[in-house]
């Protein structure tokens, strides 16, 4: 009897909340065509320094030595760090180049310059430093942290995030 009365008094689960719709931005037509524009560029950079970096990357590695004198162990070792540093850098780019997609969407869904932690607006000054920017600052570092969780449970790379 016991038994079945804790079982009775034990709090029912949490009932399952629909997720708040996201908050709109309140930035003007204008000011989102200026921040498409920069992301943008910078999506158009990224592109050029990705294709420099992969055809540098698979002609080095790639081409092999022709030369017949004998290659020396430490060039081995100096060429694999070098290819990989770059297949390293290529990863870095192409993460920051699917959160500039991201915020290209957000722009479409007029949710860009919103704080995807905390629904707050973005401000300006922090979007034209870093336009692929999600977070505001104070959030990014309390992310940094581990003071709270990434939204929806996302794990996240903070290595763009650095230098909120």
């Amino acid at each position: 009897p016991k038994k079945a009365k804790k079982v009775a008094e034990a709090p029912a689960p949490p009932k399952a909340t629909k997720p708040a719709k996201s908050p709109k931005t309140r930035l003007s037509t204008k000011e989102l065509a200026e921040f498409r524009g920069m992301l943008l560029a910078k999506r158009r950079q990224l592109l050029g320094d990705m294709t420099d970096m992969e055809t540098h990357a698979i002609g080095q590695h790639g081409s092999g030595n022709l030369s017949s004198l004998p290659t020396h162990m430490a060039d081995v070792g100096t060429d694999n760090f070098e290819h990989e540093f770059t297949l390293g850098l290529l990863e870095s780019e192409r993460m920051l180049l699917r959160e500039i997609d991201e915020q290209l969407l957000r722009i479409e869904d007029r949710t860009y310059g919103v704080c995807a932690g905390t629904g707050k607006s973005i401000p300006k000054a922090r979007l034209r430093a870093k336009p692929w920017a999600k977070y505001t600052v104070e959030f990014a570092r309390m992310l940094e942290k581990g003071l709270v969780a990434p939204p929806n449970g996302a794990l996240e790379a903070m290595d763009s995030e650095e230098g909120a």
